[in-house]
């Protein structure tokens, strides 16, 4: 089992603060939260209703206008987990706390508008609060971006599940041919549960022979067989965190279009970890391993982005991809995943889950990147 992560917990009134910096320079009074895992990482409560008031001004006593709305299945909940901050109970949470920045006359607050529906904004607005209603988009996001070491230290606890687990199925025989996708990732799942994860990151991938050439099938009734490229691409979820790994084996003796093809996406791979550093482009730590693939002329079969941020989410930002925009910071937790696939015959994906440092990355997914074979 993996050990819990041991030190201090996060500082949600740091954040909390570091978000009003955002407010003041985006010019609102207050910004409604309504994403139940932006209001996670500004408080630590993990119900399943909530709304959150963050003011832009820091009172004298301190907070003293930020409140937490939730209903009463957790209300002793949410004295539990957020016991610095005022809660509202009341089953529309969000209305009760649109209703009291009006009592407060807030003025100017914004709203998550790639999160709010068009239903939502229209019962605030008819409200009548007297609230100008501004809609701001990724400003949680752009805070979470940044790992501080308490977020950091739970990847590694998730990234260690991770390979625990894929150690563990391959030490029991579980993935041989004669077995199914399915059996092999409801074991693996298995394993990352005994290895102390407190839930799986996204549907488990496993895809064999041509199956692995589909970058997100999902497992079947397939049969493993000698000589197929069998792709595994899971996660583990260790204090709300989560990891992202993927390992391609193969069956038996590898043909030489196999050993070509693997050692093509390692190169790869390679070259996207290096291109890792505080103040690169996004774009081009993309393009630094996409040009491996399209060198040896298979730019065609890397059918999607690098990478992408993860964190509390398994895909936030920032999106490493021809289309993304951006530089990376230091602490920015990623992955770097290329890969190439050949339709009806097979392909191969290597990721990593790595966090961006000065002087090169650091690698939280320990898992052996050589071609495994699978005897």
């Amino acid at each position: 089992m993996c050990a819990d992560h041991a030190g201090a917990g996060p500082d949600y009134a740091a954040r909390r603060s570091a978000l009003r910096s955002l407010l003041i320079e985006n010019e609102v009074d207050a910004l409604l939260v309504t994403d139940l895992v932006n209001i996670r990482y500004l408080t630590g409560f993990t119900g399943s209703n909530a709304a959150l008031l963050v003011h832009a001004w820091e009172m004298r006593n301190a907070e003293e206008r930020t409140v937490i709305g939730t209903d009463g299945r957790y209300r002793d909940q949410v004295a539990q987990q957020v016991p610095d901050l005022r809660a509202e109970i009341a089953r529309a949470t969000a209305r009760r706390i649109m209703e009291l920045a009006g009592e407060w006359q807030v003025g100017r607050v914004g709203y998550e508008s790639h999160i709010v529906t068009v239903d939502q904004h229209r019962g605030f607005a008819e409200q009548k609060t007297g609230l100008e209603l501004v809609p701001i988009a990724g400003l949680v996001e752009q805070l979470r971006m940044v790992k501080d070491d308490f977020e950091v230290a739970q990847l590694r606890a998730a990234c260690a599940a991770g390979d625990a687990a894929l150690a563990t199925i391959l030490e029991r025989g579980a993935l041989r041919p004669g077995r199914t996708e399915r059996q092999v990732a409801r074991d693996l799942e298995w394993a990352m549960y005994e290895e102390g994860a407190e839930a799986i990151a996204f549907k488990t991938i496993v895809a064999a022979g041509a199956n692995s050439a589909i970058p997100h099938h999902r497992p079947t009734e397939a049969i493993l067989k000698p000589g197929d490229f069998v792709k595994i691409d899971f996660g583990a979820v260790v204090g709300g965190y989560h990891s992202d790994m993927t390992r391609t084996f193969v069956l038996g003796a590898p043909s030489d279009w196999q050993r070509e093809v693997y050692a093509l996406v390692e190169e790869s791979q390679r070259a996207g970890r290096k291109a890792l550093r505080p103040g690169a482009d996004v774009v081009d730590v993309d393009a630094a391993a996409r040009a491996v693939i399209e060198a040896a002329g298979h730019g065609k079969l890397f059918s999607h982005g690098l990478g992408h941020g993860v964190g509390l989410e398994i895909h936030e930002a920032p999106g490493i991809m021809k289309t993304g925009t951006g530089t990376l910071l230091s602490g920015v937790a990623v992955t770097v995943e290329p890969g190439v696939y050949f339709p009806g015959r097979g392909g191969v994906r290597i990721e990593d889950t790595l966090v961006v440092r000065e002087g090169g990355p650091e690698l939280l997914t320990n898992t052996s990147k050589d071609l495994t074979v699978v005897e």
